[in-house]
């Protein structure tokens, strides 16, 4: 296996947002989510994993050129006191540069088990096109 397949495959941990970095606003702990991009013709599609984000505790906000994706998570209720913890348990926040290749108007987004993603429609002016050649 080459270093390149090994980088690709390593379980990344999750990365806990600093308060000095000026995010969040809101109480609790925060973390970047894992995204995927992926670009074709016609899109780049961004692929976020938020375990535990419900659709009515998700916001994604567009303003001034940047994406904000901010998920909410709440505490699950119960009366045990955890004596040791692996996961951690938090919000996700996550900022995205849209330039003028995008079509803002139409960025659409879908939330299911957890999973976000986000459509960001390429501006017509630069999708690809096939030119008709007529006879003379």
């Amino acid at each position: 296996m080459t270093d390149q397949e090994k980088r690709e495959i390593e379980v990344r941990e999750k990365e806990q947002i600093a308060k000095a970095d000026g995010e969040p606003t809101r109480e609790g702990v925060y973390y970047a989510p894992s995204v995927d991009i992926h670009a074709d013709d016609e899109a780049i599609t961004v692929t976020a994993d938020l375990p535990g984000v419900k659709q009515e505790d998700l916001e994604i906000d567009l303003r001034e050129g940047v994406l904000t994706v901010t998920g909410h998570v709440s505490q699950p209720e119960s009366r045990l006191r955890p004596v040791y913890r692996e996961y951690g348990i938090g919000g996700y926040t996550r900022r995205f540069a849209v330039g003028d290749k995008i079509d803002q108007a139409r960025i659409s987004a879908r939330l299911e088990n957890g999973v976000l993603e986000l459509t960001l429609p390429k501006a017509e002016r630069l999708k690809p096109r096939t030119i008709e050649v007529n006879a003379a």
